[in-house]
């Protein structure tokens, strides 16, 4: 999927010309970075490892003859968050995209705590304070864009990955707050919540995922929402999954996502 040359002039026009993205060497990250770049955004691009930082800017810069700024840190400590946000000192960021995070699965009494910690700072903590920082900067500006990455799996309790949906129940909750707090000073807050995506996520996370969708399925429409709506379910099955549970009572929804959770993870019971 490609965006429009009208959404593209959209883009540029509320939000450019800079945006900062975390998580952008892989999945929906780079899918992002990718389009944006084709849209004439610069970028500063962020990941944990070098070499496949490195190789995101060779696919990105192929796309568009853009200014890429790379910043390889980690985001779970604070020096991380203090050296991307002095990466972007003096460019004119008009949109941020935290998409750094990851889970896990599994029996949560035999989960590792600190690797479950260390999750929450990523996927909570270091989204807070770039939200944070940036929400700041982008109401002094008037304008600006925000796309935090929640999930399907925000919206109810799920065994087995039970402290990684909190996770991004937090994040859906924080988007939707803030979506109304901001949107009056001229910010956009959006709310990206897929469904299973076959990224490197899945192989962090231990899980067996037989049906998902692409990063190239998700990117276009998670960009085409902001400054729409609030939250966005990007790809068919994403609304599929999220649409069936629609009318099944919290505790009926909890069950389901316990039977699907419990086929991703069976390999680690057995």
């Amino acid at each position: 999927m490609e965006l429009s040359p009208k959404e593209k002039n959209r883009l540029q026009s509320q939000y450019g010309e800079w945006a900062l993205i975390t998580g952008a060497s892989s999945g929906i990250g780079l899918e992002l970075a990718k389009q944006l770049a084709s849209a004439g955004f610069h970028l500063i691009i962020h990941g944990r490892q070098a070499d496949k930082l490195a190789e995101a800017e060779k696919q990105i810069q192929a796309i568009a003859p853009i200014q890429i700024k790379t910043v390889t840190c980690d985001v779970s400590e604070a020096a991380g968050i203090d050296r991307l946000i002095l990466s972007a000192q003096g460019l004119d960021i008009g949109l941020l995209v935290v998409s750094a995070g990851y889970g896990t699965s599994g029996n949560f009494i035999d989960s590792s705590l600190h690797t479950e910690i260390n999750m929450l700072r990523v996927n909570c903590e270091a989204l807070l304070s770039l939200t944070h920082y940036y929400s700041q900067q982008f109401v002094r500006q008037k304008r600006g864009g925000i796309i935090l990455m929640s999930s399907m799996v925000a919206f109810q309790g799920t065994p087995y990955a039970a402290n990684y949906a909190a996770t991004k129940a937090y994040v859906q909750n924080l988007a939707e707050g803030l979506a109304a707090e901001l949107k009056p000073y001229g910010v956009d807050i959006l709310a990206a919540a897929p469904g299973p995506v076959m990224s490197g996520f899945s192989k962090r996370a231990n899980m067996n995922m037989s049906l998902s969708l692409t990063p190239a399925q998700v990117g276009v429409p998670i960009l085409k929402a902001l400054g729409r709506q609030t939250t966005v379910l990007p790809g068919l099955l994403t609304k599929l999954l999220v649409y069936a549970l629609r009318t099944v009572p919290r505790w009926g929804k909890v069950k389901i996502m316990e039977k699907v959770m419990g086929g991703m993870t069976e390999h680690q019971r057995t």
